[in-house]
């Protein structure tokens, strides 16, 4: 009895071990991130590396803003995520619900050929979706950016398995106090289908908050540039002042996780509900 209690506590230890080891890994690129923002450039190549915060971040910090528009820059991207998370949001989850619960000519064969889509890699529909931007006549502006994207093959097939478990009762029980088929779905699934849309939220807006090629192809005026756009301008051809880079990249990181935390407890409610539903 006492070998097996033994035993027990042992594995808990090597267990809780491994666990605390893999949250340092993960949280020290981020730890060494604040400590370059906080040093001098001379501090990032020093042998042994430096491992405690400095005293520059205002130096770095007013350098930042003095060789890029960060503000304007930063305001560009919270409109470009802000807008195309809630355009998401609501066709996806409109899609979804009505692939979940509404049978029409056609709709199994649409279905499967939306989620043959998502094999295909993204790199492969960079051309053709640049040719569509530029007959439109949209390159260089915002448009470009948000519409493409305003629902995806993964946002629609998340949330058409989340809206699978709506009863049909509770839809039939809508429809007899006059609720129509918009209404089915603004009333009664938007409510239901909250945690899957935190959690589809939270991945759109970080995706397009974090994205580079895109913007990087179909922008061509400064003043839109994103804040992933902007960093590189604190890099010049032949140097770089590295603790400035990594202010810059610090302060754009800052808004992500404080977005994350206020969406913490749906996010990871979305993801135990996909885990445990049957």
């Amino acid at each position: 009895m006492n070998g097996a209690t033994g035993s027990k506590k042992i594995q808990k230890a090597f267990f809780y071990t491994f666990l605390m080891l893999g949250v340092l890994v993960s949280i020290f690129p981020f730890y060494w991130l604040v400590v370059m923002s906080t040093n001098q450039t001379s501090a990032i190549f020093a042998f042994p590396p430096k491992l405690t915060f400095g005293s520059y971040f205002m130096t770095n910090y007013n350098q930042v803003m003095e060789n890029m528009d960060f503000m304007r820059a930063f305001a560009n991207t919270v409109f470009i995520a802000v807008l195309s998370t809630t355009l998401q949001l609501f066709f996806n989850s409109l899609t979804g619900f009505t692939f979940a619960k509404f049978k029409f000519p056609g709709s199994r064969f649409l279905f499967f050929l939306m989620i043959g889509t998502m094999m295909i890699p993204a790199q492969m529909l960079l051309v053709p979706q640049f040719i569509i931007i530029k007959e439109l006549g949209w390159l260089g502006s915002y448009k470009a950016l948000i519409v493409p994207s305003i629902a995806t093959a993964f946002g629609i097939f998340w949330i058409r398995q989340y809206a699978l478990a709506i009863h049909d009762d509770l839809l039939e029980s809508a429809r007899i106090d006059g609720c129509n088929k918009f209404g089915l779905y603004w009333h009664i699934a938007l409510p239901i289908l909250r945690p899957a849309l935190a959690f589809l939220a939270i991945t759109t807006f970080m995706g397009v908050w974090e994205d580079y090629l895109w913007p990087l192809i179909v922008l061509t005026d400064t003043s839109k540039f994103t804040l992933m756009l902007a960093l590189q301008q604190l890099k010049s051809v032949h140097t770089a002042d590295y603790s400035m880079v990594m202010t810059g990249t610090l302060l754009a990181t800052v808004p992500l996780i404080i977005f994350f935390l206020l969406v913490s407890r749906q996010f990871i409610a979305g993801i135990m509900e996909g885990a445990v539903k049957s």
